[in-house]
Protein backbone atom coordinates (compact mmCIF):
# COMPACT_ATOMS: atom_id res chain seq x y z
CA UNK A 1 0.00 0.00 0.00
CA UNK A 2 1.22 3.60 -0.85
CA UNK A 3 1.26 6.36 1.65
CA UNK A 4 0.02 9.52 -0.17
CA UNK A 5 2.36 11.62 1.54
CA UNK A 6 4.55 10.13 -1.02
CA UNK A 7 3.31 10.35 -4.21
CA UNK A 8 4.91 12.78 -6.73
CA UNK A 9 1.98 14.44 -8.29
CA UNK A 10 2.45 14.52 -11.48
CA UNK A 11 1.86 17.32 -14.04
CA UNK A 12 4.20 20.98 -14.95
CA UNK A 13 7.25 21.32 -12.22
CA UNK A 14 8.99 24.18 -11.64
CA UNK A 15 12.57 24.48 -14.03
CA UNK A 16 15.40 27.13 -14.06
CA UNK A 17 14.78 29.68 -17.20
CA UNK A 18 18.22 30.82 -18.77
CA UNK A 19 18.27 33.61 -21.65
CA UNK A 20 20.47 33.89 -24.04
CA UNK A 21 23.23 37.22 -24.07
CA UNK A 22 21.55 38.66 -26.97
CA UNK A 23 18.04 38.10 -24.67
CA UNK A 24 19.88 39.88 -22.12
CA UNK A 25 20.82 42.79 -24.34
CA UNK A 26 17.41 42.71 -25.67
CA UNK A 27 15.77 43.34 -22.34
CA UNK A 28 18.24 46.15 -21.40
CA UNK A 29 17.29 47.84 -24.53
CA UNK A 30 13.65 47.58 -23.55
CA UNK A 31 14.26 48.66 -20.02
CA UNK A 32 13.60 45.44 -18.71
CA UNK A 33 16.95 45.29 -16.01
CA UNK A 34 17.93 47.76 -13.98
CA UNK A 35 22.09 48.12 -13.06
CA UNK A 36 23.47 45.89 -15.83
CA UNK A 37 26.69 47.55 -15.50
CA UNK A 38 27.12 45.27 -12.58
CA UNK A 39 26.35 41.96 -14.02
CA UNK A 40 28.02 39.67 -15.92
CA UNK A 41 25.73 36.77 -18.04
CA UNK A 42 27.23 33.12 -16.74
CA UNK A 43 25.08 29.79 -17.94
CA UNK A 44 22.38 32.21 -18.90
CA UNK A 45 21.88 33.86 -15.51
CA UNK A 46 22.47 37.55 -14.21
CA UNK A 47 25.31 37.52 -11.99
CA UNK A 48 26.01 40.61 -10.14
CA UNK A 49 29.93 41.66 -10.41
CA UNK A 50 32.03 41.90 -7.05
CA UNK A 51 32.51 45.52 -5.92
CA UNK A 52 36.21 46.86 -7.26
CA UNK A 53 38.61 47.90 -3.88
CA UNK A 54 41.24 49.76 -4.12
CA UNK A 55 43.95 46.80 -4.69
CA UNK A 56 42.13 45.07 -7.13
CA UNK A 57 41.57 48.43 -8.93
CA UNK A 58 45.40 49.11 -8.79
CA UNK A 59 46.61 45.98 -9.71
CA UNK A 60 44.23 46.03 -12.85
CA UNK A 61 45.56 49.14 -13.67
CA UNK A 62 49.14 48.24 -12.94
CA UNK A 63 49.03 45.15 -15.23
CA UNK A 64 46.56 47.43 -17.83
CA UNK A 65 49.60 49.76 -18.28
CA UNK A 66 52.51 46.97 -18.88
CA UNK A 67 50.10 45.35 -21.42
CA UNK A 68 49.27 48.35 -23.85
CA UNK A 69 53.46 49.20 -23.39
CA UNK A 70 54.75 45.75 -23.72
CA UNK A 71 52.90 44.23 -26.15
CA UNK A 72 52.44 44.47 -30.20
CA UNK A 73 50.01 46.40 -32.09
CA UNK A 74 48.48 43.12 -33.15
CA UNK A 75 46.94 42.91 -29.03
CA UNK A 76 43.99 44.82 -27.89
CA UNK A 77 44.25 45.24 -24.42
CA UNK A 78 40.64 44.87 -23.23
CA UNK A 79 39.90 46.29 -19.70
CA UNK A 80 37.00 44.64 -17.54
CA UNK A 81 34.74 44.98 -20.86
CA UNK A 82 32.38 41.54 -22.21
CA UNK A 83 34.38 38.34 -23.72
CA UNK A 84 31.33 36.47 -25.27
CA UNK A 85 32.42 32.38 -24.89
CA UNK A 86 28.98 31.26 -26.40
CA UNK A 87 25.24 31.99 -26.44
CA UNK A 88 24.63 31.82 -23.02
CA UNK A 89 28.22 33.03 -21.87
CA UNK A 90 29.54 36.46 -21.12
CA UNK A 91 31.65 37.05 -18.46
CA UNK A 92 34.23 40.60 -17.89
CA UNK A 93 37.36 39.82 -16.79
CA UNK A 94 39.46 42.13 -15.26
CA UNK A 95 41.67 42.28 -18.58
CA UNK A 96 41.19 40.44 -22.14
CA UNK A 97 44.43 40.16 -24.83
CA UNK A 98 42.56 40.00 -27.71
CA UNK A 99 44.19 39.06 -31.00
CA UNK A 100 43.90 41.51 -33.80
CA UNK A 101 44.48 39.12 -36.11
CA UNK A 102 41.90 37.60 -35.89
CA UNK A 103 39.50 40.55 -34.06
CA UNK A 104 38.50 43.13 -36.06
CA UNK A 105 37.44 45.03 -32.60
CA UNK A 106 34.16 46.37 -33.68
CA UNK A 107 32.54 43.63 -31.05
CA UNK A 108 32.91 41.93 -28.08
CA UNK A 109 35.82 39.34 -28.43
CA UNK A 110 35.10 35.70 -28.96
CA UNK A 111 37.02 33.06 -27.62
CA UNK A 112 39.16 32.39 -30.95
CA UNK A 113 40.06 35.55 -31.09
CA UNK A 114 41.25 35.82 -27.51
CA UNK A 115 45.11 35.06 -26.14
CA UNK A 116 44.87 35.63 -22.59
CA UNK A 117 42.34 36.17 -20.28
CA UNK A 118 43.56 37.70 -16.33
CA UNK A 119 40.83 37.80 -13.44
CA UNK A 120 42.07 39.66 -11.05
CA UNK A 121 40.87 38.35 -7.41
CA UNK A 122 40.56 38.72 -3.78
CA UNK A 123 36.85 38.05 -2.24
CA UNK A 124 35.89 36.81 -5.95
CA UNK A 125 38.51 33.97 -5.91
CA UNK A 126 36.05 31.35 -5.43
CA UNK A 127 34.18 32.24 -8.01
CA UNK A 128 36.91 32.99 -10.17
CA UNK A 129 38.44 29.57 -9.56
CA UNK A 130 34.86 27.53 -9.65
CA UNK A 131 32.99 29.11 -11.99
CA UNK A 132 34.79 31.12 -14.51
CA UNK A 133 38.13 29.35 -14.83
CA UNK A 134 36.47 26.01 -16.06
CA UNK A 135 34.21 28.13 -18.63
CA UNK A 136 37.31 29.72 -19.80
CA UNK A 137 38.86 26.09 -20.52
CA UNK A 138 35.55 24.58 -22.25
CA UNK A 139 35.49 28.08 -24.60
CA UNK A 140 39.37 26.98 -25.51
CA UNK A 141 40.81 29.93 -24.04
CA UNK A 142 44.64 29.22 -24.31
CA UNK A 143 45.90 31.10 -21.05
CA UNK A 144 44.25 32.54 -18.12
CA UNK A 145 46.30 34.30 -14.96
CA UNK A 146 44.29 34.41 -11.89
CA UNK A 147 46.15 37.13 -9.71
CA UNK A 148 45.76 35.92 -6.14
CA UNK A 149 45.66 38.79 -4.05
CA UNK A 150 44.54 37.00 -0.60
CA UNK A 151 47.82 34.82 -0.95
CA UNK A 152 49.83 37.09 -3.15
CA UNK A 153 50.45 35.13 -5.75
CA UNK A 154 49.78 34.64 -9.31
CA UNK A 155 48.40 31.42 -10.83
CA UNK A 156 48.93 30.77 -14.46
CA UNK A 157 46.51 27.97 -16.20
CA UNK A 158 47.12 26.76 -20.01
CA UNK A 159 46.22 23.98 -22.12
CA UNK A 160 42.69 23.89 -22.03
CA UNK A 161 40.82 19.96 -22.83
CA UNK A 162 37.82 19.07 -21.40
CA UNK A 163 36.69 21.80 -19.65
CA UNK A 164 39.92 21.93 -17.58
CA UNK A 165 43.26 23.59 -17.52
CA UNK A 166 45.72 20.69 -17.97
CA UNK A 167 48.38 23.08 -16.62
CA UNK A 168 49.06 24.97 -13.82
CA UNK A 169 51.75 27.15 -12.36
CA UNK A 170 52.11 29.22 -9.32
CA UNK A 171 54.52 32.17 -9.46
CA UNK A 172 55.30 33.74 -6.44
CA UNK A 173 57.62 36.93 -4.99
CA UNK A 174 60.96 36.38 -6.99
CA UNK A 175 59.87 34.98 -9.95
CA UNK A 176 59.16 35.69 -13.47
CA UNK A 177 56.06 34.69 -15.17
CA UNK A 178 56.27 33.99 -18.78
CA UNK A 179 53.72 33.41 -21.16
CA UNK A 180 52.88 30.25 -23.00
CA UNK A 181 50.67 32.40 -25.57
CA UNK A 182 52.63 35.22 -25.98
CA UNK A 183 56.47 34.16 -25.53
CA UNK A 184 57.95 37.15 -25.61
CA UNK A 185 55.49 38.95 -22.59
CA UNK A 186 57.78 38.16 -18.60
CA UNK A 187 56.26 39.79 -16.10
CA UNK A 188 57.83 39.88 -12.37
CA UNK A 189 55.21 38.87 -9.75
CA UNK A 190 56.82 42.00 -7.82
CA UNK A 191 55.98 43.98 -10.25
CA UNK A 192 52.12 42.90 -10.08
CA UNK A 193 51.68 42.79 -6.19
CA UNK A 194 54.43 45.14 -4.72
Amino acid sequence: MMRSDLITPSGPQPRRLRFSVDDYYKMIEQGMVEDYERCEIIDGEMIQKMTIGDKHGWVVDLLAQYFVKSLPDTVRVRIQNPLRLSDFDEPEPDIVLADLTKYDGKRHPRATETLLVVEVADTSLRFDRDTKLPLYAEAGIQEVWIVNLANDLVEVHHDPAVGIYQTAGIYRSGETITSNVLPDLMLKVDEILS
